[in-house]
């Protein structure tokens, strides 16, 4: 298959897909979340054993395009819903994918993006990167990630990152969890290889097992957050907040939130 918001290589192995929208910090729009749908598709079925996700550029991932919802304003609920599903789909086909991933995060990774990087089943992070799950500072829920956090790290802990919406250093990601090892920057690349070329000396239907059996202990979980996620994401991108949010970001001032001004 061709794409055009991310690249695909595979060599002994190991499959890497690189989100390559540098210009814009590798934020996501519908097409990349398809493209890394169907990555993912072919990933399941081939011949490679372990899947690589990187960011071409600056950053990891920078979460959603916001310049991408600005253009929602006017979709119905129906659509929003749709594009919830489409995000809800890109992450469980990641954590649920037959074969492990590892995520190689060499800058920040926000928001969405902090979802796709910690969702794999490794996470390697330089000394530098920065995380975040920065929803609410535009006046957006961070649902389907919410989902995703609570289960690797516990309710108290995903409280404090997710109303938060601060950034934390890979230390800290290492501290809760959230990352497996942190690195040097120059060390990303080789103990990523490293890792790969281990867990693809092993046997891949034991693994493959091994990801089921995983998956299925938090299946019902999971199941039933995402549901309740979904219909948040929807219902979050009508509000008030949420559009005066993406358009504070993109005009780069302070948000005026309505509730505040009602007292």
């Amino acid at each position: 298959m061709s794409y055009k918001t991310i690249l695909v290589a595979e060599e002994s192995a190991i499959r890497t897909i690189t989100l390559n929208r540098p210009e814009r910090r590798n934020a996501m729009t519908p097409q990349m979340q398809e493209e890394l749908l169907a990555a993912m598709r072919e990933a399941a079925t081939g011949s490679c054993r372990v899947v690589v996700l990187a960011g071409a550029g600056a950053a990891f991932c920078a979460g959603l395009d916001l310049s991408s919802l600005q253009e929602m304003n006017n979709k119905s609920i129906e659509e929003h819903t749709t594009d919830a599903d489409r995000v809800a789909r890109l992450f469980r086909s990641i954590f649920e994918l037959p074969k492990p991933t590892i995520a190689a995060v060499h800058g920040a990774a926000i928001a969405g993006g902090a979802g796709l990087a910690t969702i794999c089943d490794f996470t390697l992070a330089v000394h530098g990167a920065k995380f975040g799950y920065t929803e609410v500072k535009i006046g957006f829920v961070p649902a389907l990630v919410s989902a995703f956090l609570t289960l690797q790290i516990g309710d108290k802990r995903a409280r404090d990152l997710l109303l938060t919406g601060r950034l934390f250093p890979a230390e800290e990601a290492h501290r809760l969890g959230l990352v497996n090892e942190v690195l040097h920057p120059e060390d990303l690349r080789a103990r990523t290889r490293e890792l790969a070329r281990c867990l693809a000396t092993n046997s891949p239907e034991s693994m493959a097992a091994t990801k089921r059996l995983l998956a299925a202990q938090n299946k019902a979980w999971l199941d039933t957050a995402i549901e309740y996620a979904m219909a948040a994401n929807a219902e979050a991108r009508t509000t008030q907040d949420f559009r005066e949010g993406v358009s504070s970001f993109l005009e780069k001032r302070k948000p005026v939130w309505a509730k505040t001004d009602r007292g």
